[in-house]
């Protein structure tokens, strides 16, 4: 806020001084038929031709010197100055901006007086006269004025951005298409000039309707040219979006190309669920960010009012929402679009976007982004189905532990990792429960598997973090534990004994006509093996797991836990 007010005052005082006197002077020394319809007309010519600015690459491009140049070329420098000036605040009320008028006001005065000035002395130092009618001469010195001015525009601007700290590049994109467009427009200046020095007031009708014309048609077409790309990027968005298979990297992508395609600081996914508004995901200046916002009731700010409306909502200044805000916003925002993401005909969530700058949207934009909505919703529950379908695929259905297929490849990918030196050991815990098949005769096979769920969660709260456990069978059950020695795969395998033995697992007996809860002790036969110690390969791996449990803990009394020896 200090540097802001200070650039004011700075900017202020250089206007004061250099462009306020060049005013005063320009004033006084303008021609004498000042008030003559032709040059009215001129002026009329050059404030709607302003109203029409080309949008190339995100900037606005302005035709406006098809008409400045001719009028210096006829009336001369006083004249040009103070058309550029009216032209000046056209542009203020034209081009939108976060930027505070006060200082846009003497800063946009001074550069185009600035950009007068040396371009018409350059003019006139090199040999150029206004009102001259030789073609030649009119073409040579009228390029060189053409060019100067260009030139001083773009240096006034760049030494500014430089000023403010910030990271440009003299020969931009923005600053070929301002040199391209200027050099186009530049015949038309001229045959507006000597056009009307032979038929007078006529020409300006004859030639500047026609311009006119083009430049509207012209700014019709880069319109057109502007959501056509954007529709090609949100189709190339929603392919990408359809590949994700992950919810999470459907979130991810999404932010991140939503906040690229719009030049958003901020973008938020806000979830409604059960009567709330929760934060699902924040992109804010580029990154993702991990904060704990509360969440609010779901009629809470914009994102309450999108859900409540059911539609799209468009604000181009903080003045027009702030009103509406009572959750999380960041101070600077200015600019917002929110639509709602709907899915099968009910609305789930929110899309907001903001931007720190004032008019920084277009409602075409506001289109674009209810199609990203629906391309996300329907990725995201696409890759919630794959998710949960690789789920069934990898989960034994009953204890939601991992299956035996899944076991297998991870234990491939480990035992790979070990060999290429990525681990330093790795080791596998199987157990099998003690005398099971007599619970399922005593209590029925529903109570069996009853005890297995739950011991499948203790399993899971014991290790969780350690390794992959899995069901690998009936009732065995396998840890892969990476990183871990056989001393330390042994000592967690007489934990978890220790934990079931003591353990009470209350079942209702499915044997009994009216399911009579009863308590039932269980425990466990444990073999331990380990890589590299006892084998190199994933087999015998499991293998010997197997065998240090069968003839280690089974045939020496069940209820042990026996490391594997060769």
């Amino acid at each position: 806020m200090e540097s802001t007010n200070r650039r004011k005052i700075i900017v202020w005082m250089l206007w004061a001084s250099i462009a306020l006197p060049g005013l005063i002077w320009a004033s006084v020394n303008l021609p004498e038929k000042l008030l003559s319809w032709e040059l009215l007309a001129f002026f009329v010519l050059a404030v709607i031709v302003a109203f029409f600015p080309l949008s190339i690459n995100g900037t606005m491009m302005y035709c406006v010197q098809g008409v400045t140049v001719a009028v210096f070329l006829k009336y001369g420098l006083s004249t040009e100055i103070l058309l550029t000036q009216i032209v000046s605040l056209v542009l203020l009320v034209r081009n939108q901006s976060s930027q505070a008028l006060s200082v846009r006001l003497p800063f946009n005065s001074l550069m185009f007086f600035v950009t007068s000035v040396i371009s018409g002395l350059f003019y006139f130092a090199v040999g150029g006269e206004t009102g001259s009618t030789n073609l030649l001469h009119i073409v040579f010195f009228g390029l060189v004025y053409q060019i100067v001015n260009v030139l001083i525009n773009h240096l006034f601007l760049y030494f500014d951005d430089l000023i403010m700290r910030q990271k440009v590049s003299f020969f931009s994109v923005d600053t070929i298409w301002d040199f391209t467009i200027s050099f186009t427009i530049f015949p038309f200046a001229i045959m507006l000039y000597l056009t009307n020095a032979v038929i007078g007031l006529p020409a300006l009708l004859l030639l500047g309707i026609p311009f006119l014309v083009i430049a509207i048609l012209l700014r019709m077409y880069s319109s057109s040219e502007i959501i056509n790309a954007d529709l090609q990027k949100t189709a190339h968005i929603g392919h990408q979006l359809a590949e994700q298979l992950s919810q999470y990297e459907v979130l991810d992508q999404f932010v991140y190309h939503v906040a690229e395609l719009f030049k958003a600081d901020y973008t938020y996914i806000i979830d409604y669920r059960k009567g709330e508004l929760l934060m699902l995901r924040m992109f804010e200046n580029g990154e993702i960010v991990e904060k704990d916002i509360i969440p609010v009731q779901y009629d809470r700010g914009i994102s309450g009012k999108v859900i409540e409306g059911g539609k799209p909502l468009f604000f181009v200044k903080k003045n027009d929402w702030e009103h509406l805000e009572s959750w999380y916003m960041p101070d600077d925002v200015e600019s917002i679009m929110a639509s709602p993401i709907a899915r099968n005909n009910r609305i789930e969530g929110v899309l907001l976007i903001a931007s720190r700058r004032k008019y920084a949207y277009t409602s075409h934009q506001m289109q674009i982004m209810d199609l990203l909505s629906t391309y996300f919703a329907v990725s995201l529950e696409k890759a919630a189905y794959f998710e949960k379908a690789v789920a069934q695929s990898e989960r034994c259905g009953l204890t939601k532990l991992y299956n035996y297929r899944y076991l297998n490849e991870t234990l491939e990918k480990s035992m790979a990792k070990l060999n290429r030196g990525e681990l330093k050991s790795l080791s596998l815990i199987m157990m099998d429960i003690d005398h099971f098949k007599k619970i399922n005769d005593t209590y029925g096979h529903q109570s069996g598997n009853d005890i297995l769920v739950k011991l499948a969660d203790i399993l899971r709260g014991t290790t969780e973090g350690k390794g992959t456990i899995a069901r690998y069978g009936g009732e065995e059950f396998v840890v892969l534990l990476p990183n871990y020695s056989k001393d330390e795969a042994f000592a967690l395998a007489e934990s978890i004994r220790g934990t079931i033995e003591q353990h009470l697992f209350l079942i209702e007996n499915d044997l009994d006509t009216n399911r009579s809860a009863i308590g039932v002790h269980i425990t466990l036969s444990v073999g331990v093996s380990s890589a590299p110690d006892d084998s190199d390969e994933s087999m015998s791996l499991i293998r010997n797991a197997d065998r240090a449990l069968y003839i280690g803990a089974k045939q020496k009394g069940r209820n042990k836990v026996a490391a594997y020896v060769k």
